[in-house]
């Protein structure tokens, strides 16, 4: 736990160093190339970390089979389908 909160910290701190450093950029084209660079890796680690915290952290008085069921599906499968879809959303062709 000690591990993971520290690299989730980490990863905040990080972007918003990003952000910072972005929102400095004086061209609007440029801050929107950076932007769209971030912001689905971004997305990725959000619904990563999101569908690992319900289901590692979420207390046993809550457990259902269809919740557990749900969280699965999510955390080992609709990650792994969605992820080459969000980072390929610069894509021009794509769009």
């Amino acid at each position: 736990l000690s591990v993971a909160l520290r690299c989730f910290v980490f990863i905040v701190l990080s972007y918003l160093q990003i952000f910072r450093a972005v929102l400095r950029v004086p061209s609007e084209q440029g801050r929107h190339k950076a932007f769209s660079t971030c912001l689905p890796h971004l997305a990725v680690i959000s619904m990563f970390a999101s569908t690992a915290v319900v289901a590692y952290l979420k207390p046993p008085s809550i457990s259902s089979p269809s919740l557990d069921l749900l969280v699965t599906v999510l955390y080992s499968v609709v990650h792994p389908a969605v992820n080459p879809l969000i980072y390929s959303m610069r894509n021009k062709e794509l769009k």
